[in-house]
């Protein structure tokens, strides 16, 4: 018999259909049966499914004489179900990649629990993807298996039977099957859940939950709504046959109750005209029908009155007080919009007064990233200044979450207020590795310091004005006026220069010192990888690899391409991955998890690479700053045409790359597999990519930065050290078996 049962019920969903089914026929894990059940589908559904299980053996047709309903739906592919877990799968719905794999690998894990709980992610029309926001639920807490009395708080999540594997013989043991109507699913979940002997969580998304513009039932205008109530009279009923449950979950599912029927009641788009107030009453009549006393609802102010307002079951009560709420609530935005704009008033003209008064020639202002916190180039050069320019004083400007990176040493500034302002008037010094504030007015005498944030691969600058997907409404007639404030421009190899001038093409003087944030990579000890190792829990004698990939402009989500678990599982014991997520997307890769540990919240970049024996990427710049490091680079490229086609390249990576290219996971992870990521052929365009864009990197780009600028030492400075004398920081995971180095490179392509 197979592992996996799989049971799509489908209805007049023919525009969506092919995407499931493809989703759960091209899983890696292939040890399943495919049951779909056309739930006699006015579309073209049946004939979509007949093809589609004709040249798939693994896939079952099963035709519904009459349409029955998606919980009837689901019972006749029960019926027909042989495998040791049931998995549901609505429609319109995707599995993620290898998902049938993790969720395989957990029940193994967990001793074949009867119920196993996994994440999913609401998918928009739009393209935007949302996690559950109740993922925290599902992290490992204690041991597993468990029962539901030992985290009760698993009945916070959706009431869905799609984000849950089965054990078969445990649901047809109970004899638990799906009921008519709508919102079947709350009496199949909660019953389930409670009388599961053994239950596990997997803190992976498993499912893309569509969110359709139109078309979702529950989404519509229509009476069936009014079925929740039969719904939650079979929850109670099922109480009313286990006394020995009822006692502990009736307050629990009363409270739930109260809260679902408050949520469809108050959603303006569910409830025909003129069935609001029946509505109420019936909810009112459930209400104190189930009560239990001492259930109190949650805390917070929208939930007591909404319990309130079931309790009473008055619609006119319930439109006066919700419509005092929103009087309320809209009040106080009023008023905060106009505090707002008045504090903005008397800032600018406080900024105004400042730029009359005279410049502090010992004060130097810093920022980076748009005020994410200390570290790039200007963390490098704030160090730098401090150690040998002692008599400027310096100030960061970082919004108050990242106020814990910045050293003691350096002032704290918060954008948007008096002080900030005060800095940016007259400090002498202004570092960015982005743009300040389009407000700022460059004085005579200051002197800013761009210091870019990476070696340029994508197209820059002025190069968008023909890529509007990438450059997304960019007014280039305000960068043009930025530019038109830069004093030094810093860069980091030849190539980055001639991008930068020309991208930006204004009157300032390219420095091509170097990158300071690497100087850090030739300068740190073993002592120091260590230490950095032992923080971010990276086991002694572990083979680190950082993964870090890079924003796509033709995505609106990140690009999920490897099953970085999967991965691991195959790679063995000795291995441990990084996630780093580009900080656009503000969500990480994949969450902590063993051998898998998240570092996109981690401050320093460079501290990630020095920890780390080897780096995957695909198109970022990271891959140049990683080199200085000479350390294994391996590319992961698997959308190239579409990354360059949507952004734009200034040169096919591929072709110049400074390690192994892998163009699917199964080619990754071979390569890490047989050893070639750290082989003679990698060794040798690492070289070849190094002598190319790791010129000027030899730990003292900082240094000679202040003394050309600040020191004013314009001859004199600190020669560049040869590649071959160098000697950067040894990774730790590999420091019993060296790593290879070539002393012949081949030849590095035209730019």
């Amino acid at each position: 018999m197979p592992r996996f049962s799989v049971i799509v019920p489908v209805y007049k969903v023919q525009a969506y259909l092919h995407a499931c089914l493809e989703s759960v026929l091209e899983q890696s894990f292939t040890d399943f049966e495919l049951i779909v059940v056309d739930d006699a589908s006015p579309d073209a559904c049946g004939a979509l499914i007949d093809e589609r299980a004709a040249r798939d053996t693994r896939m079952k047709a099963v035709h519904l004489k009459e349409n029955v309903g998606l919980g009837p739906a689901r019972n006749a592919g029960m019926k027909r179900a042989s495998g040791d877990y049931l998995i549901f799968l609505d429609s319109d719905d995707t599995l993620t990649p290898h998902s049938l794999h993790a969720i395989s690998d957990r029940i193994k894990e967990t001793d074949e629990p009867d119920v196993l709980i996994y994440d999913y992610a609401r998918t928009f029309w739009s393209g935007e993807a949302v996690r559950n926001q109740f993922a925290s639920l599902l992290k490992e807490e204690g041991p597993a298996p468990f029962r539901l009395s030992e985290r009760p708080g698993l009945l916070r999540l959706l009431m869905v039977a799609w984000n849950k594997a089965y054990r078969r013989d445990f649901i047809e043991r109970e004899g638990f099957t799906f009921p008519p109507g709508l919102y079947e699913d709350t009496p199949w979940t909660a019953p389930v859940l409670m009388k599961a002997g053994s239950i596990a969580t997997l803190d992976r998304v498993c499912v893309h939950y569509l969110q359709r513009r139109r078309g979702s039932i529950l989404r519509t205008t229509t009476r069936r709504h009014f079925e929740i109530f039969d719904q939650y009279e079979r929850v109670f009923a099922f109480l009313d046959e286990h006394p020995e449950l009822s006692a502990a979950w009736r307050p629990v599912l009363f409270r739930k109750m109260v809260d679902h029927l408050s949520a469809v009641f108050s959603k303006r788009d569910r409830l025909p005209r003129g069935s609001r107030a029946e509505f109420l009453r019936k909810a009112r009549t459930h209400y104190r029908r189930y009560r239990v006393p001492g259930a109190r609802p949650r805390a917070r102010v929208r939930a007591r009155v909404r319990h309130g307002l079931v309790r009473l079951g008055t619609h006119r009560t319930y439109r006066t007080l919700w419509t005092a709420l929103r009087v309320r609530s809209r009040a106080k935005r009023y008023a905060a919009r106009a505090r707002h704009r008045a504090k903005g008033a008397v800032l600018q003209l406080h900024y105004r007064i400042q730029l009359r008064l005279p410049l502090r020639a010992d004060r130097a202002v810093f920022s980076s990233y748009w005020g994410r916190g200390y570290g790039c180039n200007p963390g490098a050069l704030e160090a730098a200044v401090r150690e040998h320019a002692p008599h400027i004083r310096t100030a960061w400007i970082a919004d108050p979450a990242h106020h814990h990176t910045l050293p003691t040493a350096t002032r704290r500034l918060r954008p948007g207020t008096a002080a900030y302002w005060s800095a940016l008037a007259r400090s002498k010094y202004l570092v960015n590795n982005v743009d300040f504030d389009r407000r700022l007015v460059k004085r005579p005498g200051q002197i800013m310091i761009q210091t870019q944030h990476g070696t340029p691969l994508k197209l820059m600058g002025l190069d968008l004005q023909d890529r509007p997907a990438a450059a997304r409404g960019m007014d280039f007639a305000a960068l043009l006026r930025n530019a038109d404030k830069w004093d030094y421009v810093l860069s980091a190899n030849r190539h980055s220069t001639l991008v930068w001038e020309r991208v930006y093409p204004a009157s300032y003087t390219t420095l091509e010192y170097g990158y300071p944030r690497n100087d850090i990579y030739q300068r740190a000890s073993s002592a120091d990888v260590a230490r950095i190792r032992e923080s971010l829990g990276i086991p002694p004698g572990a083979v680190a690899i950082l993964y870090a990939p890079t924003h796509r402009d033709y995505r609106h989500t990140q690009l999920r391409s490897l099953d970085l678990e999967r991965m691991l599982h195959n790679l063995g014991p000795r291995f441990v991955v990084l996630t780093r997520a580009h900080h656009s997307y503000g969500a990480p890769l994949a969450p902590s998890s063993g051998r898998l540990i998240d570092v996109s919240d981690h401050p320093d970049v460079e501290s990630l690479c020095l920890a780390s024996d080897a780096l995957v990427t695909d198109y970022s710049s990271l891959m140049f700053d990683y080199a200085n490091l000479d350390r294994p680079v391996v590319l992961h490229a698997t959308d190239w045409e579409a990354y360059e086609a949507a952004r734009g390249t200034y040169f096919d990576v591929r072709e110049f790359p400074p390690g192994a290219v892998a163009r699917s996971e199964d080619e990754l992870t071979d390569i890490f597999a047989t050893g070639h990521w750290r082989g003679s052929r990698s060794a040798q365009l690492r070289a070849a990519f190094r002598d190319r864009f790791c010129v000027y990197d030899d730990g003292r780009a900082a240094e000679r930065v202040v003394r050309h600028v600040v020191l004013g030492e314009a001859g004199g400075l600190p020669s560049v050290a040869p590649l071959a004398d160098r000697h950067p920081a040894p990774a730790a995971g590999v420091a019993d078996e060296p790593l290879p180095r070539a002393d012949v490179s081949p030849p590095a392509p035209r730019f």
